[in-house]
């Protein structure tokens, strides 16, 4: 064998467990991901039955400084997390404009989470059954 196909070989294992890893992290994704939906999905059905009436959601600009309206209902769970009364999460911080004060802001379902600030600072981490259930008890 030469070295050639020793570093050729060596490239191939690399590259079957990266994929392999790249898989098995796609797969926790989407299983994490359906699990945080199903939790939204009874969080909407619990404040519905509650009485706990959706708002409509402002966006905050990434400075902080402005807010734009959405054309969301739902419930904030942090200043800049909502779920929407459609069971969505949003992230709403966004790139604000001029424009954007006047017309409001478009923002998209984000995929949940199921622990929110994963990597932020100390104290900003907390997991979505957790920040549910404080907003379901306020």
């Amino acid at each position: 064998m030469t070295e050639s196909d020793v570093a050729a070989d060596w490239a191939a294992q690399r590259r079957r467990a990266i994929d392999t890893h790249a898989a098995n992290l796609a797969h926790r994704e989407s299983a994490e991901a359906t699990e945080a939906a199903a939790m939204l999905a009874e969080f909407v059905a619990t404040a519905t039955a509650r009485g706990i009436e959706p708002v409509r959601l402002a966006a905050t600009s990434y400075d902080g400084r402005r807010r734009f309206r959405t054309g969301l209902r739902g419930w904030y769970l942090r200043p800049n997390l909502a779920v929407g009364a459609d069971g969505e999460f949003y992230v709403l911080s966004v790139r604000g404009s001029l424009g954007a004060l006047f017309t409001g802001v478009t923002v998209q379902p984000s995929r949940a989470r199921l622990v929110i600030g994963e990597g932020g600072r100390d104290g900003e981490r907390i997991s979505l059954r957790a920040l549910l259930d404080l907003r379901l008890g306020e």
